[in-house]
């Protein structure tokens, strides 16, 4: 007879595992969105029409045997998982693929897609209206969408804000100082060390023109604002023994083997886990490989595998044919070669083949 798994989340770990085990179990993918969303496109769909729909890819042919329920957990114990409809899954195996909520337009928090492509659409009508932009963080999510901006309206101004001292702690003096050069040749303006006296009076992605003091003195006009900071890992529905795993941030304590402690049954990928590592769509497919071996050999017989944090990365395109990109391993590449790796296609062909699609 076959095992049974529940996966919970359908983003970029969750899908991978999904079909990944879908040939030697009986899968369950839970996941409330009607379309798998490509966020690492997202900020390019909000520029650029033509991204808009390619950031949706429909889960119908996802999986051959197992299925796709289009549904909420709620409540996942020891035991099994209560979804937000009332049905209550037993499954041998759990994953937590339940990544972490993002401000628009980084993240899309519309669970039909219909909505979701209206919000940004109207969203892009605004910000091409717009003369002086204002993203609130410098983190790798505000210099991407800068770039992204700049490749499209190169004549906006673009200012950045963020209270840190610099940009991208953690990475080589290098690589930080070949971003802030491209930056400087788009004419976008970062100021650090700094942070709005007080809040916007529009809302983010809504066109309004406003003044607002900075806290180390001075003032910045814009006619339009994102936030660019703020995540947030998805696990409030953890519930009896699993709770315990669940840290004050939110993030969940997982074994080498991604195992929750003292949970045979249960594994937990991506964003939501306490690694010391980024929450990058590589990281979760990393983390996947990982659960889909050990579940493999749980079911077959043989050997789990660990899984090691990785040092630092990130691929940081400033539009399609900007940005760096640093690895330990291949230490900083420029911006024809981060074009190549993920600027100008936003790694959308592995997604295509992944859902069927095309």
């Amino acid at each position: 007879m076959s095992k049974t798994v529940a996966v919970i989340g359908g983003g970029y770990g969750g899908t991978t595992v999904a079909k990944e085990l879908d040939p030697i179990a009986d899968v369950v993918l839970v996941e409330p969105r009607e379309d798998f969303v490509h966020h690492v496109a997202a900020l390019r769909g909000l520029v650029d029409p033509e991204w808009t729909d390619r950031l949706f890819y429909p889960y119908a042919r996802l999986l051959e045997r197992g299925r796709v329920l289009r549904d909420r957990a709620v409540r996942v114990d020891q035991d099994g998982v209560t979804l937000a409809s009332g049905e209550r899954l037993t499954p041998d195996y759990v994953v937590l693929a339940t990544g972490s909520a993002y401000p628009f337009p980084a993240k899309i928090d519309f669970q039909d897609s219909a909505s979701a492509k209206a919000k940004i659409r109207a969203t892009r009508e605004e910000l091409a209206g717009a003369e002086r932009v204002l993203l609130l963080g410098a983190g790798p999510v505000g210099l991407e969408l800068a770039g992204e901006i700049k490749a499209v309206w190169p004549e906006k101004a673009v200012t950045i804000v963020d209270p840190a001292q610099e940009i991208l702690p953690g990475f080589p003096v290098e690589f930080r100082a070949e971003i802030r050069r491209q930056l400087g040749e788009l004419g976008v303006e970062l100021l650090l060390g700094t942070s709005l006296a007080e809040a916007p009076v529009s809302e983010p992605g809504q066109a309004k023109t406003f003044t607002a003091s900075l806290s180390s003195g001075g003032e910045v006009t814009a006619d339009l604002w994102f936030q660019c900071y703020g995540g947030a890992p998805h696990t409030a529905y953890l519930d009896g023994s699993l709770a315990s795993a669940r840290r004050p941030d939110g993030q969940v304590t997982v074994d080498a083997d991604l195992r929750l402690p003292g949970q045979p049954r249960v594994f937990a990928l991506g964003d939501i886990t306490a690694l010391p590592e980024g929450k990058l769509a590589k990281v979760a497919g990393d983390h996947a490989e990982v659960v889909v071996a050990n579940i493999r050999a749980l079911i077959e017989g043989g050997e789990l595998r660990t899984h090691t944090p990785g040092g630092p990365m990130i691929s940081l395109p400033l539009g399609p044919s900007g940005g760096a990109t640093y690895a330990e391993e291949a230490g900083i590449l420029d911006a024809a070669t981060t074009s190549e790796i993920k600027g100008s296609h936003m790694m959308a062909s592995r997604y295509d083949e992944l859902f069927n699609v095309g």
